[in-house]
């Protein structure tokens, strides 16, 4: 099935994204609420996906960010026993839109609310970042291992999402930026941040909005190459809970460091 999912996701990027990358008209753009975009290449490669998902698996449910945009009681969808696709057809879409390369098409299989396969592809670079619970995680085929190293305080850098951070979290965070190395502004796609994690091009990343289109794909892949994700009071990443705040980090050792250094009360 990795296979699989992976050509439906490279075959949609062609025919309803990199079309459209650089070259998207007025029409082509919405805003959905306020903030938040969505253009025609989300909205026709969530319908390519759904499409070809439920070809795949029979039976099985998908929940895409632009349906339950479009009908919020779709949410009721995160509690099917069966097969449940998680679909984010284009993340990153603000920087789709301003014709910047950061951008992902993501996928995850939900079963028993647990996520037990993951797929994020970069379509610029045709990289496809690929995960199964419990037999590990892939980079174009090529097996992911993050470092079990744990830096130092001092020697942290990563990415803290502030925009949607309550008042008292984001002043905690900005207070004691100066405790590690660097806070990076964040990439604005999830699909491009777990792996650079996973990459060791960052050490951790803060997010406050925990979307289970977002997340799932991302967690699923950096967990099987060594990483952790957990809420902000230790308890570790589900797709069915959307409660906000989440904490990715390279392995154990550097989520205890992270959370010592900018979160803890």
């Amino acid at each position: 099935m990795i296979d699989q999912v992976t050509e439906l996701l490279r075959q949609t990027a062609a025919q309803a994204i990199l079309p459209r990358y650089q070259a998207l008209r007025a029409q082509d753009i919405v805003e959905k609420s306020p903030g938040e975009l969505v253009t025609a290449a989300d909205r026709e490669a969530e319908a390519l996906i759904t499409a070809g998902l439920t070809a795949l698996l029979p039976g099985s449910v998908v929940l895409g960010e632009e349906a339950v945009s479009a009908q919020a009681q779709l949410r009721e969808r995160l509690a099917h026993d069966g097969d449940l696709w998680l679909v984010d057809p284009l993340d990153g879409t603000a920087n789709f839109v301003a014709g910047q390369p950061c951008f992902a098409v993501m996928v995850a299989l939900v079963r028993r609310g647990e996520t037990v396969a993951a797929w994020m592809l970069d379509p610029l670079a045709d990289r496809m970042h690929t995960a199964e619970r419990g037999s590990g995680a892939w980079t174009d085929g090529v097996r992911a291992h993050t470092s079990h190293a744990a830096p130092g305080e001092e020697a942290l850098r990563g990415a803290v999402f502030t925009r949607f951070l309550p008042q008292d979290l984001r002043t905690r965070t900005e207070a004691r930026a100066g405790r590690i190395a660097q806070v990076l502004p964040g990439l604005r796609c999830a699909g491009h941040e777990y792996p650079a994690i996973a990459a060791g091009q960052q050490h951790f990343a803060l997010f406050w909005r925990a979307e289970s289109w977002d997340h799932a794909p991302g967690a699923l892949f950096l967990t099987e190459a060594g990483g952790q994700v957990a809420r902000l009071d230790g308890t570790g990443y589900t797709p069915v809970d959307v409660r906000p705040g989440l904490l990715a980090a390279q392995n154990p050792d550097t989520w205890d460091a992270v959370y010592r250094a900018l979160l803890a009360p």
